[in-house]
């Protein structure tokens, strides 16, 4: 939380492009030329693999980097298991899946000294970590920087920030992320959080499944949704030098199969020196979606607001999409513009970053959530459906919140803190009350 680090921060420069083949070395020299594993690497350096995805996938899904380190990751010893705190994993069993509309508002300020790993706290989610399918939401509130080094084996973590930036400390170098970015941590990375404020909160998709990776354009063309280009990743910088007091003895905590296990490193694992490959960190700024919609008549449908999408084996159905509402015109002729009322055969977890979200009135707030699974009865609240019913259809900005969504192809499953949390909202079912029948026949 010190000025220091957040100039180091705010200073920060990346490589440009997702799912680009990237090179970065924080020492010239660091990276061999013209092969992966030569007999010796420059500088005295180890040569690892680390690999995203099966050797033999197509070489459009494949995702492996290759890391030149002080000492390989193997050097190290062994790992007990350590208590998951509110930390659960798929499959969700200890509840039956919940039909009902769901609200949640903001996590209560955590106990003093809470970092970001011991903040994690899940609400749900579906399928099976160890079979690599299925999806969990997560919440976080921290009030302390990590000391220690956590990374996910059971799948890649998008970190959505609602308060307080977080400087990320990864195998592959540092990442900046403030309210309104998001961060995209990759299966198997090692990273640290540093708070830049006093506390952080917001939310986290852990996805089991296909990594994400930026969703086909169809008939919208070459251009649009969100740019290739304006993701970020980072450039080398390690920890564990001669001179750098983080060399060790460092906790390192791993999450496998549902579960959290520890060891005790006499190094940094953050000691790699220079990268290359596909399989990185990125951030990416939920303000530069380049936002597509109607010009003529009707509120398109929510896919076209995809930033990430997880793709299962059913073409065009998705392990779970990332969907963000950003600022945007609303122009449509007799149109009802707000989201319309829907029931929906995937399953819809929603957050709010900042303002307000132009379907619901009030109860829904930044660092709140709401859960709407499959099949649910959803829609504007009351308020919104006569203010947007009765509204003067004149070109509208929409500039004063940024929502998101995680939507996934199977339900959500609760965990049994998130069913009896005292901040889940008994009567959110209030909001649909008062919808009159305005049904004359002839």
């Amino acid at each position: 939380m010190s000025g220091d680090a957040r100039k180091t921060a705010e200073a920060l420069a990346y490589l440009s492009g997702f799912g680009n083949e990237h090179a970065s070395e924080a020492v010239p020299g660091a990276l061999p030329e013209g092969r992966n594993s030569p007999q010796r690497a420059p500088l005295g350096l180890y040569a690892e693999q680390l690999s995203g995805s099966a050797f033999t996938e197509p070489r459009a899904h494949n995702r492996r980097s290759w890391l030149y380190r002080i000492r390989p990751s193997a050097a190290h010893p062994g790992f007990t298991r350590t208590g998951n705190g509110n930390l659960r994993t798929a499959p969700f069993a200890e509840t039956v899946p919940d039909p009902n509309r769901l609200r949640w508002n903001p996590l209560p300020d955590p106990a003093a000294g809470t970092d970001f790993l011991a903040g994690l706290w899940t609400l749900g989610g579906n399928g099976d970590a160890a079979q690599r399918a299925g999806m969990a939401v997560h919440l976080y509130h921290a009030n302390a920087s990590m000391e220690r080094v956590f990374s996910d084996a059971d799948g890649e973590l998008l970190i959505v920030p609602e308060r307080g930036g977080l400087l990320l400390h990864t195998e592959f170098g540092r990442l900046h992320v403030e309210p309104a970015h998001v961060a995209l941590i990759p299966r198997g990375v090692r990273f640290r959080v540093e708070l830049l404020d006093e506390s952080a909160r917001g939310y986290v998709c852990e996805n089991y499944g296909a990594p994400f990776q930026l969703p086909d354009l169809g008939p919208i063309g070459a251009n649009g949704l969100a740019n290739a280009r304006d993701f970020k990743a980072p450039v080398a910088a390690y920890e564990g030098g001669a001179d750098d007091d983080t060399a060790g003895p460092v906790e390192v905590v791993n999450k496998f199969c549902g579960n959290l296990w520890t060891a005790t490193y006499d190094h940094s694992p953050l000691d790699v020196v220079a990268w290359h490959g596909n399989h990185v960190p990125y951030v990416y700024d939920l303000r530069r979606f380049n936002v597509i919609g109607t010009i003529s008549y009707d509120h398109p449908d929510p896919s076209i607001f995809t930033v990430l999408t997880s793709p299962s084996d059913t073409p065009g159905l998705a392990g779970v999409d990332f969907v963000v509402f950003a600022p945007r015109w609303l122009v449509g002729e007799d149109t009802f513009r707000p989201p319309y009322f829907h029931r929906n055969v995937m399953s819809e977890y929603m957050g709010l970053i900042e303002g307000a979200y132009d379907a619901k009135a009030e109860g829904f707030v930044p660092g709140g959530g709401s859960l709407h699974n499959m099949m649910s009865a959803h829609g504007p609240d009351r308020e919104t459906f006569d203010r947007a019913s009765a509204a003067e259809l004149r070109p509208q900005k929409i500039d004063d919140g940024l929502a998101f969504m995680f939507e996934t192809r199977w339900p959500v499953t609760l965990t049994p803190h998130a069913a009896g949390a005292e901040h889940l909202q008994q009567r959110y079912d209030d909001v649909w009350q008062g919808l009159e029948r305005h049904f004359r026949a002839g």
